[in-house]
This record gives structure tokens, C-alpha cells and sequence, in this order.
């Protein structure tokens, strides 16, 4: 019998780098089956190929045994297929219903059925036990709740087979749920699902079976996942033994470098407050809509406070735009890379130098080519930014690359004295984890004050000197390492039953 779905020795070039080389597995129904790889290995542009956004140089897509080609992306979706992709793809000033059912929208010789379509979508996602407003722009809804709205979007065409990439990055634990929820209906349901996720627990849960990619090949595939010692895959997966992914290590603290008193704004219950010492690495966790990053855009001035003044080093400043916060040394690498943090058509040279480079004019005039050349090409090798050079468009790279690259960007700046990191890892392979961690350790050990936001909590936990913890809008309570673990956390961020509910996004 014939595996629902066929990847027969796969290969895909770009200019300058290999993408795919001779990638060949088999995906049957009813079975989820595991992608695992390190950013840049080919998972993303595998699934681009089975979606018809790409189509192979070499190879062959077969389903039930029969070879297909996808010359679009709409004749993949015709074929019963649905991938939902890591970086999102939405109408931002279309409505829940209209975005679900773009391109099926019910009518009559062009006349949209607006009522009809709210009515079958809001009964759908009952059905899947989605908690979304029909009515609702996506332009309006948090980056989690855009998230859902795709992967709802694929379970709403009835596909046979259904491929989701880092669908959980953006989620909250209670979406989470839901999520897992629908896989395993769709499992029962004999669908064919792959799923990619760098978060192993995830893995583990859902999946039958699994393959590794590296480098744009396949390194293994598992059978049974179940028998698959953790160490193996990451092995596989990085070519090296990683032993403790966060590797922390205690360090001397200095005085209160940062301190924020008493600031009101957008999605804040009450006045906020908290300081980040010098060398200190402070965590802020919460559930989504707890408040996290519009506190942190308040405090960096993309977003305007109501009141509460901020001080650094002992002297009261004034932050009324971004602009202001990097001329005195803070810097924030913003959750939603795509529309916050690179500058799509611009090269990895250029995203890398975007701010640092007001450093590099001679006479105030002319540009110096050669220093931003070299400060491109340390960070390309600090980092691991898989790329086939400084010059290639950034919107080529992988996610988890493009989130380098944005790190990158504020590491360059040479007088650092904040750095925020809003879901620094979002996305991110073991190993390149374990790189920015070091990366982040080496700035507190600088002096640097680190504010660091995850939703994984096992990253707050393992990273952070103190953990600050957000609920609804407000600061619910803070923990020094040594007192926090998974259940002292949790108490903290999960809602009071009388508490109002947050409308943070």
C-alpha cells in the first residue's frame, strides 16, 4: 500500500546555496510525523515545495503512489493540502471570516454572503473549540491569536494532508491545548500531518514518527519515535552533544542600572514598576495578554506612556520615541520579526547595520562600506547566521536566522547599556539556542542590564537571575532563581477568578 504522502530524493537550489539535497520520506495517514532540524536545515522550503510555492530542481512529490506538480499555490490547496507556515500569511485589514475563507467566500455573482459566512465560521470554530471573534480584523488581534486563525484556516478546507510549522511558537498554554486537541482529531481522522517544532516535549507528545534534517539533508528517520532517547535527536539534529542547553552560570551584580517607576499606558491595569540591575538577567513571564511587551513598548517609547518616569544609572531620562532609547544605549529585539524587526528587501549586511551605522560616516558625510562589511561579517560568524553571504536578501534566510540577524543588529551597537529581548529564541533550533544564550551571558557579564520575555517557561527558568511575573496587566509578583520553579510560577500567571479579564494584544 502507498504512504498518503511521498517525498522522493527532493532537491532544491538558490543562488549560492544548496536548500535541498536528495530529501526522501514517507508520510502515511493517520500518522504525525515529526520535522527536526537546526534553522536553515530545508524544513521550511520542504514544505514550500509541497505547498507549490516552490517547485524542486530534482525529485519527485508523489500522493497515494501518483507523482504531482504544484505550479501554484492553489493547485497544492486543490490537491488537499494545507501547510500552515511559520511566518504568517493574512489580510491584516480583513475580518476572522473573511481571512478564513479568502478565496471561498460564499456569493452570488459577486455578491459576498457576509451573514452566511460569519454563521459557518463562528459554528466551525465552536466545533473546534476556538475561542475567536468572527467580526474581529486580524490587524487587531494579538500575534497568538493570528496564529490561530491559520491553522484554522487549514482545518477549515478539509485537507487530507496537513503540514504545520512552528504552529505553537506564538501560543498560549490554553491554545496550546486546543492545538494539540485538533492534531490528534485529525490524527484519528487519518489525515497525513507533519509537523515541525524545535520544542522537543512537543515532539514527543504528538508524534509517530520522525526525520532530521541538516544542512538540507536527511540525517535519519525514526520509526518509532517512542524509542528515541532526547540526546540522539539532538545529536542528530546539530551534529554535536549538547548537555545542558542553557549552561548558566551565577555572575557578581552590580547596582540598579534601569529602573521604571510608576508607568501607566496601553494594556497596563495599574502603575508598573520594576529595576534590572547591572550583569542582571531579569525574565518576565506571563500567559498571553498578560501585558509583557506592551509594558517593554511603553518603556522603549514604540508606544506612548500615559506617566512614570525611567531612570538610567541613577539619573532620570526621557525616552519619547525608539530613536531616543538607542541614543542611550537600550535597545529591544521586538517579538514579531517580520513586521517589527527586519527590513524584508534590504541584505543581511544592511539589517545587521541599520542602526549601528550613524558609527560609520566619515566627516558626517560618506559611509565607510569597509567597517560595515567587517562588523557583517563577526556577527555571520558569532552567530551562525546561515547565509551564503553578507549580500543576500534577508527575506531568503530562515526564520530563526532572520531573528539572528536582529539580534545581531543591537549586538553591533557599540555602547550598550539595556537590552530587551521579546521571544529571543521564538522559533529557534537547539543549537542556536544555546548560542544566544552564551551571547546573553556574555552582555550581563559586560555590565549590560538583560530583560528577557519567553513564554517557554523552562527558558525563563533556566536563564534568568530573577523572575518577574505578569498577570492581566499588571506585575503579579517577581521570585529570585532559587524560589522559582514551574508550579511557583504558574501560581503567579494564571488569572484570579475575580480578576477582570485583560484586553491586552
Amino acid at each position: 500500500m502507498s504512504a498518503t504522502l511521498r517525498f522522493d530524493n527532493i532537491g532544491k537550489v538558490f543562488p549560492g546555496v544548496r536548500a535541498l539535497d536528495g530529501v526522501s520520506f514517507d508520510v502515511n495517514a493517520g500518522e504525525v510525523h515529526g520535522l527536526m532540524g537546526e534553522n536553515g536545515a530545508g524544513k521550511s522550503t520542504l514544505l514550500k515545495v509541497l505547498g507549490g510555492e516552490y517547485q524542486p530542481d530534482s525529485g519527485r512529490v508523489l500522493i497515494d503512489g501518483n507523482e504531482v506538480k504544484f505550479a501554484s499555490a492553489a493547485a497544492s490547496i486543490a490537491a488537499g493540502i494545507a501547510v500552515i507556515h511559520q511566518e504568517l500569511q493574512y489580510v491584516p485589514d480583513l475580518t476572522v471570516a473573511e481571512n478564513l475563507l479568502l478565496g471561498a467566500l460564499p456569493s452570488t455573482f459577486g455578491w459576498v454572503h457576509k451573514r452566511e459566512a460569519k454563521k459557518h465560521v463562528r459554528e466551525r470554530l465552536m466545533q473546534m473549540g476556538v475561542d475567536l471573534d468572527p467580526n474581529a480584523k486580524l490587524k487587531k488581534l494579538s500575534i497568538a491569536q493570528r496564529q490561530m486563525v491559520e491553522i484554522c484556516k487549514a482545518l477549515l478546507r478539509n485537507a487530507r494532508v496537513i503540514a504545520l510549522d512552528e504552529p505553537t511558537s506564538s501560543l498560549s498554554h490554553r491554545e496550546t491545548e486546543v492545538l494539540f486537541k485538533l492534531v490528534r482529531d485529525l490524527k484519528a481522522d487519518n489525515r497525513a500531518l507533519i509537523y515541525i517544532s524545535h520544542r522537543m516535549d512537543e515532539i514527543y507528545e504528538l508524534c509517530n514518527t520522525c526525520t532530521i534534517f541538516r544542512d538540507g539533508r536527511k540525517i535519519a528517520s525514526h520509526a518509532n519515535l517512542a524509542e528515541v532517547p532526547r540526546d540522539t535527536l539532538v545529536q542528530e539534529m546539530v551534529g554535536r552533544e549538547i548537555s545542558d542547553i542553557y549552561d548558566y552560570k551565577p555572575r557578581a551584580l552590580g547596582d540598579v542600572r534601569f529602573a521604571v517607576k510608576n508607568v501607566e499606558g496601553h494594556a497596563l491595569r495599574e502603575p508598573t514598576s520594576f529595576e534590572v540591575r547591572r550583569g542582571e538577567i531579569v525574565g518576565f513571564f506571563g500567559l498571553v495578554g498578560a501585558g509583557r511587551s506592551e509594558l517593554m513598548h511603553l518603556v522603549y517609547g514604540a508606544d506612548r506612556k500615559k506617566a512614570g518616569t525611567i531612570t538610567l544609572d541613577g539619573e532620570p531620562i526621557k525616552i519619547r520615541s525608539a530613536g531616543e532609547a538607542i541614543r542611550h544605549g537600550i535597545v529591544l529585539c521586538p517579538e514579531d520579526r517580520k513586521e517589527e524587526g527586519i527590513v524584508a528587501m534590504a541584505t543581511v549586511s544592511e539589517n545587521i547595520n541599520i542602526s549601528c551605522r550613524r558609527h560609520y560616516l566619515r566627516a558626517g558625510l560618506f559611509l565607510d562600506r569597509k567597517k560595515e562589511a567587517e562588523t557583517a561579517d563577526r556577527f555571520i560568524q558569532l552567530l551562525k547566521i546561515k547565509t551564503p553571504s553578507r549580500r543576500q536578501k534577508i527575506r531568503f534566510l530562515s526564520g530563526g536566522n532572520q531573528q539572528k540577524a536582529i539580534l545581531s543588529r543591537w549586538l553591533a551597537e557599540p555602547e550598550l547599556k539595556v537590552v530587551i529581548l521579546d521571544e529571543p529564541t521564538r522559533g529557534i533550533d537547539v543549537g542556536a539556542k544555546h548560542e544566544i544564550y552564551h551571547v546573553i551571558y556574555q552582555l550581563a557579564e559586560r555590565g549590560c542590564a538583560i530583560v528577557m520575555i519567553s513564554s517557554e517557561l523552562p527558558e525563563v527558568l533556566g536563564v534568568s537571575d530573577r523572575i518577574v511575573v505578569m498577570r492581566q496587566g499588571r506585575i503579579a509578583g517577581e521570585l529570585p532563581r532559587g524560589q522559582a520553579n514551574e508550579q511557583s510560577v504558574l501560581n503567579l500567571a494564571l488569572p484570579v477568578q475575580s480578576e477582570p479579564t485583560a484586553q491586552a494584544a
